[in-house]
């Protein structure tokens, strides 16, 4: 089934280059995802199309209105909807939350905000407040880029499952490192193991690589973690090798 992601937006032209380019052209092109985008000023029932005005009680900047978007919102809505509001408020954005709207949602509407912020009684609307990050950007239709992309390549059908199931905080791990050719560039190496061709060491190695880069990175990932047994002895292992340095 085609999922449906729509995006309300006053600035549409921004996704020019993200909806015609590389995996997320081929995965709409291919009938996996269709992305639509709305501009919400074309709703405004202001002269000019207006859809911000100074705040009550004062303040810097301009406040989105409740109107236009709520309009647009009430136009496209439907049973299937879930209606994320992009802001710095928000909870944060994980893959963890990636792979549970790529294998839930049918109808995802993403409302981008701009200027000062919202009107607060547009936040009834919504299901669900998100941000990508402690930090402001300028609008929200970046921060709807990078939801929109984490969510269609873990679609069926717009890349293998195995180029994504070994991905950076799938099961809270940070992926291995990577190597291609040339075997040597600059004095440096790929390490011996991964042209042995035993692809029980090799995959035992990525794992004590990845244990090793999430221990040293994001060491909060691991808090919530099950380790196998498995795991429990290169932890050991890698333990052991960090008192002998």
């Amino acid at each position: 089934m085609m999922m449906k992601i729509d995006i309300l937006t006053l600035f549409p032209e921004m996704f020019d280059g993200f909806l015609s380019t590389s995996i997320i052209k081929r995965a709409i092109e291919k009938g996996i995802v269709s992305v639509n985008l709305h501009n919400f000023r074309n709703y405004s029932l202001e002269k000019h199309h207006k859809v911000d005005d100074y705040p009550y009680g004062g303040g810097q900047g301009m406040v989105l209105m409740c109107q236009p978007i709520l309009d647009c919102l009430k136009a496209i809505r439907c049973a299937d909807s879930y209606v994320l509001l992009l802001s710095p408020q928000g909870v944060t954005f994980k893959q963890e939350v990636a792979i549970k709207f790529s294998k839930t949602m049918k109808h995802l509407i993403i409302i981008c905000g701009h200027y000062e912020g919202f009107d607060e009684r547009i936040r009834n609307y919504v299901d669900l407040e998100v941000s990508i990050g402690d930090y402001v950007l300028t609008g929200g239709e970046l921060a709807s880029m990078v939801i929109s992309d984490a969510i269609i390549r873990l679609l069926d059908g717009t890349i293998t499952t195995s180029s994504h199931e070994d991905d950076s905080f799938c099961n809270d791990l940070l992926e291995y490192p990577q190597y291609t050719r040339p075997y040597e560039y600059e004095g440096s190496f790929i390490p011996e193991i991964l042209i042995s061709g035993h692809h029980e060491n090799i995959r035992r190695y990525r794992l004590k690589e990845s244990l090793k880069r999430t221990l040293k990175r994001r060491p909060d990932l691991l808090e919530k973690r099950e380790f196998t047994q498995e795991e429990i002895r290169i932890l050991h292992e890698i333990n052991e090798e960090n008192i002998e340095k």
